[in-house]
């Protein structure tokens, strides 16, 4: 008698464990769902300015204008190289360069705010496997298939919200950029913040981009040395599909 109550308390383990995981599974799918409901569209640019007016100490090199890119191409949504950025955004970046400046370092801008058409572009690039021109310097570890799969590629972009950044330290004693251990845009663990096998030196400058940015109101990628996004981004659940080029700002 007991072994048979011993064995249905084991099946009824078993039959309620699978509930719980069926469950989990529809509240996962339904919170995606309930995420992809949430997004908006929009190409209002009335709380965007050009990143250059507002922090003057900026310098662009803003790669998705440029062919020097892990796609190779000029993306699709760049007309000018330049930075827009949301207005709260670019105030607070106005501090984190304020206080760089006092110690002898720029911010070095790669990418801000990204068109919804560019992330577009990335994706179909993605699902392009003959494509490989940039493979060598952009990801040489990991085969183009598994970019996607592992969310290199997504086909939405914090950056198309207005309110995040890529950027590294320029030192104007060297006239050179600082040495993060790792370029921008890099696919790989060597790119992850807290990536131990670079130098000491290596590390900190990565710290210290880290901790200035994450004083005035910034968070970092656990995945980009280079990525931050404000913590309070006025448009978490909007994604912006103007082009980036000074027009979009001036003629609003």
């Amino acid at each position: 008698m007991k072994t048979k109550l011993m064995t249905f308390i084991f099946l009824l383990t078993l039959v309620l464990a699978s509930f719980t995981d069926a469950s989990a599974r529809n509240l996962k799918q339904e919170s995606s769902n309930q995420k992809k409901d949430r997004c908006n569209y929009s190409d209002d640019s009335s709380n965007f300015v050009v990143l250059s007016e507002a922090v003057p100490d900026v310098i662009l090199e803003i790669r998705y204008y440029s062919t020097y890119n892990f796609v190779g191409d000029r993306i699709d949504g760049y007309e000018q190289p330049v930075a827009l950025l949301t207005k709260p955004a670019a105030e607070a970046l106005k501090k984190v360069s304020d206080e760089l400046v006092s110690k002898g370092y720029r911010l070095k801008i790669f990418d801000a705010y990204r068109p919804q058409k560019a992330v577009t572009h990335f994706m179909n690039w993605a699902l392009d496997a003959n494509d490989t021109r940039m493979k060598e310097y952009f990801y040489p570890e990991l085969e183009k298939k598994v970019l996607f799969p592992l969310g290199y590629i997504a086909e939405h972009s914090g950056h198309s919200r207005g309110s995040t950044v890529d950027l590294t330290l320029f030192d104007m004693k060297t006239e050179k950029e600082v040495d993060m251990g790792g370029t921008f845009d890099y696919f790989g663990k060597l790119s992850h913040p807290d990536f131990t096998g670079i130098t000491s030196t290596q590390f900190s400058n990565r710290m210290l981009l880290r901790k200035v940015m994450t004083k005035h109101g910034f968070k970092p990628l656990t995945e980009e040395w280079w990525h931050f996004t404000l913590k309070n981004e006025p448009y978490p659940n909007t994604y912006f599909t103007f082009p980036v080029n000074t027009n979009s700002i001036s003629s609003k």
